[in-house]
């Protein structure tokens, strides 16, 4: 399956709005991904229910925070935030639907779309997951192929060079060797000074 960037960011702003419904105690949590010829709709609905309006409204509200923060993305439109039954986040590649249980049950979106396939979100991370190591497996095939050799006489070259520089000594170190007293340099500046 081949996914665009623009498709592989839409993944991942799902992803981190279907963490914030785990994180927030939204209960049922689903995304499902809804079939492109049968909707021109969006690409993804989430959908979660809330156990009170308090909870649907900060579900809401932290799904819209997080989204702006860590992506700057906003939604195109927000509905049913006052009443809190049925909240609509409307971000044009995923639509997510923060219900009351008993409002979830009565609308029953799930049935609705029958042609999506419907996934938990651990499953949708999974799936992400893969995809990356997938493609991260074939960037890094294509490096070690695209990787030039060198040259077969650069390489001796470089080899001869380094095993001279470890065989010769410093002046130093030779007087050193052969016992005689090895005198600090001078500093030409101090010697300027004083004088």
């Amino acid at each position: 399956m081949k996914t665009s960037p623009a498709q592989k960011q839409t993944r991942i702003l799902v992803q981190a709005a279907a963490a914030v419904c785990e994180e927030k105690k939204g209960q049922h949590t689903r995304i499902l991904e809804l079939d492109p010829v049968d909707s021109g709709l969006s690409d993804f609905f989430l959908v979660t229910s809330a156990t009170n309006q308090r909870q649907a409204v900060a579900i809401a509200d932290e799904i819209e925070l997080r989204l702006k923060r860590n992506f700057g993305a906003f939604p195109n439109s927000v509905e049913g935030r006052r009443n809190g039954e049925w909240i609509l986040l409307d971000y044009v590649d995923f639509v997510i639907h923060v219900f009351l249980e008993e409002k979830r049950v009565f609308y029953d979106i799930e049935r609705l779309r029958k042609s999506a396939r419907p996934m938990t979100p651990a499953e949708f991370d999974a799936e992400l997951k893969a995809a990356l190591a997938e493609k991260t497996l074939a960037v890094r095939g294509k490096a070690v192929k695209a990787r030039p050799k060198p040259a077969p006489g650069r390489m001796r070259a470089k080899k001869t060079v380094k095993k001279a520089a470890r065989t010769s000594k410093p002046k130093g170190v030779a007087k050193k060797a052969a016992g005689a007293k090895v005198e600090p340099k001078k500093n030409s500046r101090k010697l300027k000074k004083k004088k």
